[in-house]
């Protein structure tokens, strides 16, 4: 009866799955039953990462919680240097989601390292491009303490502009691009609640003064025009064939106008030809949901002032471009 039992229970039955009522391409039909021990392995079949299926399913939901060490934490204390980090755990989520150990990382908007530091973590190789060489050297700086004493070595640090380094670069070079670029000029805008404290911390409140950097571009069109066209493409340029690209991005307030930045990269990127034979195809977008921010009075108690606590995860993938032929079906 036990034995019945665990057999029992050794297997999900997915019930009433039905049919996709219309066609589709590059859709991996779903079993009915899944077997619980084979969730546990790693699928030969998989070529994506090193993820058993029961790691592999939690990290498709369109939506996690993110994740810090907190400000008091003994390694926050580079991170915090910056004006806008990101945290390493939750991009390590999408590194170790979207690679294999061994393979290559690129961050055009390197930072303070984040996504260096959980490729180190997690044996990928990262290559993290950053403008401004305070946070350049901040980043070596993080590897080197938080990882471990000659960590920096086993990845590629550049202290250029991301436009003319990534036109340099040889095509399908890269296994994975994950990044957070500028917000405009969000970080120039009057001070508000949370600058003046960085202020008093004496901390920086923007990324640059260089007209080299995005978030000193004059107008938000501009901005676009720079961000889509002379950076991701050319990231899109240098990404291997069927490789994901993730951007983190939020949408923001300029003035008294909502801007909407991550449904306006989607409408730009989404289906952008990168050459002849290939194109940046949406797959998904995740929330990357904030709930430890504080909620401040924007607007009270006059008017509807949104408190932002989520970002966007805009999931990318470089697909093949379909020929005349292969539309006709001949």
């Amino acid at each position: 009866m036990a034995r019945k039992h665990e057999q029992a229970i050794s297997r999900i039955i997915i019930q009433n799955i039905e049919h996709i009522p219309y066609p589709t391409t590059n859709v991996v039909p779903i079993p009915n039953e899944i077997d619980v021990e084979e969730l546990n392995k790693v699928d030969k079949r998989n070529t994506m990462n090193d993820l058993t299926g029961s790691e592999w399913l939690p990290e498709t939901k369109s939506f996690f919680y993110q994740k810090g060490l907190g400000s008091t934490h003994p390694h926050a204390k580079i991170e915090r240097h910056h004006p806008a980090p990101y945290s390493f755990q939750d991009i390590a989520r999408l590194v170790t989601f979207f690679t294999k150990s061994g393979q290559r990382v690129l961050d055009p908007f390197g930072g303070v390292g984040s996504t260096a530091k959980a490729c180190a973590l997690h044996g990928r190789i990262c290559t993290s491009i950053e403008l401004e060489k305070r946070w350049h050297d901040l980043s070596l700086e993080r590897l080197e303490t938080e990882v471990s004493i000659g960590a920096s070595l086993n990845h590629e640090f550049i202290n250029a502009d991301c436009i003319p380094t990534l036109s340099g670069m040889e095509s399908n070079r890269f296994d994975f691009i994950v990044t957070s670029p500028p917000y405009w000029a969000i970080l120039n805008k009057r001070a508000d609640h949370k600058v003046k404290v960085r202020v008093e911390q004496n901390l920086s409140t923007n990324y640059s003064d260089s007209q080299k950097d995005l978030g000193n571009i004059e107008t938000y069109e501009m901005f676009l025009d720079v961000l889509v066209n002379d950076v991701f493409l050319q990231c899109a340029r240098v990404l291997k064939a069927q490789k994901y690209m993730c951007i983190v991005v939020s949408d923001f307030r300029h003035k008294s106008e909502f801007i909407s930045f991550h449904s306006d990269l989607i409408q730009r990127l989404n289906n952008l030809s990168i050459d002849s034979s290939s194109k940046l195809s949406l797959q998904g977008v995740k929330a990357l949901i904030q709930n430890h921010k504080s909620l401040l009075p924007y607007g009270y108690p006059f008017a509807y002032v949104e408190n932002i606590h989520h970002q966007y995860i805009l999931v990318f993938r470089k697909v093949k471009v379909k020929s005349k032929k292969d539309s006709d079906g001949i």
